[in-house]
């Protein structure tokens, strides 16, 4: 594997900076920032609901980062994070082993299966 970090196609300020070692920077989600409640009040990002993990996307991995890949969708605590702003875009800047899991595609159909 190279020494360059890996960026997602596309990310302006991504683009622009190399991660180090197993850092991951990440783009979160927008249901990440406010929610709703069912009755349609709004509840703001900083509001404290209990522990509450939050989904983002990958936009650039360091060369040690071994499970999690540019563009897949993870989930973290957003309570140990920093924040970075590059080309007016807010990253999160964590370790791969902050990462709590990594989502998996559908798989649109492929394969057989549970049931066979």
């Amino acid at each position: 594997m190279s020494t360059e970090s890996r960026t997602a196609d596309g990310a302006q300020g991504a683009a622009s900076i190399r991660m180090l070692g197993d850092r991951l920077l990440v783009r979160l989600d927008a249901e990440s920032a406010e929610r709703r409640s069912s009755s349609g009040i709004v509840i703001p990002a900083t509001a404290a609901v209990g522990r509450k993990l939050a989904w983002a996307q990958v936009a650039a991995a360091g060369q040690g980062v071994r499970q999690v890949t540019v563009g897949d969708r993870v989930l973290f605590d957003p309570e140990d994070r920093a924040e970075v702003e590059l080309g007016g875009t807010v990253y999160v800047l964590l370790r791969e082993k902050d990462v709590a899991g990594v989502a998996q595609s559908d798989g649109g159909g492929s394969g057989t299966g549970l049931y066979l």
